[in-house]
């Protein structure tokens, strides 16, 4: 089962500076999004998880070279050269460059200034020496030794980009020079940029900026300035003389300069689209019913959250604040003897939609911009009001489905939209205050995520043309032991599946199955016939909380319907002669299956049917994965096993021991995901008793 690699990967341990990792992760996400997620990657995540099954792209920004050393020096660097030689693919940006080469000379001859770095690298992508500062000037933590750096684009290795011009400027501040870089041509270097000026150090043959190397199967892109600066995300240095002519002169050349950033990240194998993405703006929420006076219903559950401030009404919840825009209907001003006090903090800037960054530059936080709910309690919102969701069709749709199927009615009677969201699952599951008045069935849905989630620190790629939602689940805590809340992420699972395969008449052998435990694959419609091959094709994310004698659960959904970016999508799937799938109704198909499964569960629990329908959809029946902490059988070293299938009390990988001939031995296992893995097939361990 091959996958696409999709994840970017952004180091962010010791060595790294707030600023180069907030510019390389903000410009990678603006150059590659939507094909790639442009991921944030910790020290302990680089040493000890499987990020390189799903890496495209590695990424070691600025900051300081020694404390890379110490950090990954051995086993670190040991997995980063084995995932480039495999194929993989590794850009090197300032010290990351220095970092990747074979030797490192920095301020050399400069002992008082406390900087003099000199000594061997273990990574080796260049097989010669990074020497600098290229210019003098530099301090650690400033801006001071910063400059705009005129380079000359190598266009003859760049032979694809036919646009490509001959120069431009970048952000520069202590980088080096690959020295002799044009001696190693047979070695498999190639020089990228040169600096456009003379230098303070000897760079030897060349003044090579920016270098390619052949490492294996793949590549390494090593680069002294920084282009991955953008002028829109430095900040003004008043005490640094020229700092504001700097940034004017890189706005000047930005077309230039990203034009280079895209040459090299296609150089280095990624699928780089030709513009950059756009984050749009929050916009309003859209909550209508299927029966309208359910609307008024819900806002008077809502009374006891309400605050009326300056005439607004809020709902303050933990993450998010909400404001209530009625447009001209009735107000709870009119229930109350007089305004509550407001909880503003005048230092908060409420009109700032964009979001700010977070802390480490690695994040857009939006949890202080007031997200706008409009209540439509007389009629549906109409298309000027949502022109990308189709209210009516949607309600036409569920209505219909619910028609097809025993004992539902509930599920997506009560609908919040939005055009372009921070994510569906964030809104409700991170807003107890507002989840405890939301009913089983309650949907969430949107266009467009800013800040979708996937399984821990990942990322959900989801561009326009996905189907994303979350659906509230009140499960009744006496249920927990039989009826176990893990499951209801295989009950989504097999929801989506066969929602697909039941949209209409025609679509039943769409090729859709389950990966355990929690995503949806398609079959790769441009893999071989005789040899199959699948992609990711949606994700399941389940959140739970327990009050008051229950649990709360969130399911998020996100489909690839019909956007063919980043793997493929349903539409790319269907025959010819069938109608293009529609997102209004997909949902409403999901809703109802849904529904009609998770009351299927609560009568019976994970067996008969639901079982066997588990089964039939899955890719791992026979599957053999290898147990690191299990010792095998005769031949010694890591167990190997076979995958029988999942156990009925905590929905466990089962698991029989085979021997190299295949060959049952008799030991069994339930494992589990280590619940930390980016694959989890490579985190399986045993359940401890």
């Amino acid at each position: 089962m091959a996958s696409r690699k999709l994840n970017v990967l952004v180091y962010t341990g010791p060595g790294t500076t707030t600023e180069s990792v907030r510019h390389a992760i903000c410009t990678l996400r603006r150059l590659l999004t939507p094909n790639y997620a442009v991921t944030p990657l910790p020290e302990a995540v680089l040493l000890n998880e499987p990020w390189p099954q799903t890496c495209a792209l590695l990424v070691i920004p600025g900051g300081a070279d020694l404390p890379y050393c110490r950090s990954l020096n051995g086993p670190g660097t040991g997995r980063i050269s084995d995932y480039v030689r495999g194929g993989g693919a590794y850009l090197g940006l300032c010290a990351g460059g220095y970092f990747g080469s074979a030797r490192c000379e920095f301020e050399v001859g400069s002992p008082e200034k406390g900087m003099e770095i000199v000594g061997p690298r273990e990574l080796a992508f260049f097989p010669g020496t990074c020497r600098g500062g290229a210019f003098s000037g530099f301090r650690y933590h400033s801006e001071h030794g910063a400059r705009a750096m005129r380079l000359r684009i190598e266009r003859e290795a760049f032979a694809e980009e036919k646009a490509l011009p001959p120069e431009t400027l970048s952000y520069y501040n202590g980088g080096g020079v690959f020295v002799d870089a044009r001696s190693f041509k047979d070695q498999g270097v190639e020089v990228l940029a040169s600096y456009d000026r003379p230098m303070d150090v000897d760079g030897g043959d060349g003044e090579a900026a920016i270098v390619w190397c052949r490492v294996g199967d793949g590549a390494a892109i090593l680069m002294g300035p920084h282009p991955e600066f953008a002028p829109e995300y430095l900040f003004p240095q008043p005490d640094v003389p020229q700092y504001d002519q700097l940034i004017r002169d890189l706005e000047a050349e930005h077309a230039s300069r990203t034009a280079l950033l895209r040459a090299c990240l296609r150089k280095l194998g990624l699928d780089v689209p030709d513009t950059d993405a756009h984050i749009p703006s929050l916009s309003s929420l859209h909550l209508s019913s299927l029966h309208h006076r359910e609307v008024e219903d819900l806002l008077h559950e809502w009374g006891g959250i309400i605050t009326l401030e300056d005439g607004n009404e809020y709902v303050r919840a933990e993450t998010d604040t909400f404001r209530i825009d009625r447009e001209g209907r009735w107000s709870l001003k009119d229930l109350k003897e007089k305004n509550l006090p407001s909880t503003k903090d005048d230092n908060d800037d409420y009109d700032d939609d964009k979001g700010r960054l977070s802390a480490d530059g690695s994040a857009i936080d939006y949890s202080h911009v007031v997200k706008d709910i409009v209540p439509h309690d007389r009629a549906w919102p109409d298309e000027a009001a949502t022109p990308d969701f189709d209210h009516g069709f949607f309600y036409q749709c569920l209505r219909a489905y619910q028609l097809m199927e025993d004992g539902v009615g509930d599920w997506g009677r009560l609908l919040l939209y939005g055009k372009v969201v921070t994510s569906t699952n964030t809104l409700v599951d991170k807003n107890p205050k507002l989840l405890a008045t939301l009913p089983t069935g309650f949907t969430i849905t949107a266009t467009h995520q800013v800040a979708a989630r996937g399984r821990g620190a990942n990322v959900w790629v989801c561009p326009v043309g996905s189907l994303l939602f979350s659906a509230v689940i009140r499960h009744p805590a006496h249920l927990a032991a039989s009826r176990p809340l893990v499951f209801l992420q295989y009950l989504a699972a097999i929801a989506v599946v066969e929602a697909i395969q039941t949209y209409d008449q025609g679509y039943e052998e769409m090729p859709i199955r389950i990966k355990w435990p929690n995503d949806v694959y398609a079959r790769d419609p441009s893999s071989s016939p005789s040899k199959p091959s699948y992609v990711k094709i949606a994700g399941i994310l389940s959140t739970c909380t327990y009050t008051a004698g229950s649990y709360t659960c969130v399911i998020g959904i996100g489909i690839n319907a019909a956007n063919p970016r980043p793997t493929t999508s349903l539409n790319d799937l269907r025959p010819p002669h069938l109608a293009a799938f529609r997102l209004e109704k997909l949902l409403a198909r999901l809703l109802t299956r849904l529904e009609c499964l998770h009351g299927e569960f609560l009568r019976d629990g994970f067996a008969g049917s639901i079982e066997e329908r588990y089964y039939r959809h899955w890719l791992h029946g026979g599957q053999l994965v290898t147990l690191q902490d299990e010792e095998g059988g005769e031949e010694g070293g890591p167990a190997r096993a076979r995958v029988i299938g999942i156990t009925r009390d905590w929905g466990l990988l089962r698991a029989v021991e085979v021997d190299a001939d295949g060959r049952a031995t008799g030991r069994a296992w339930a494992l589990q995901s280590d619940e930390n893995s980016f694959d989890y097939w490579k985190g399986l361990i045993r359940r401890r008793g």
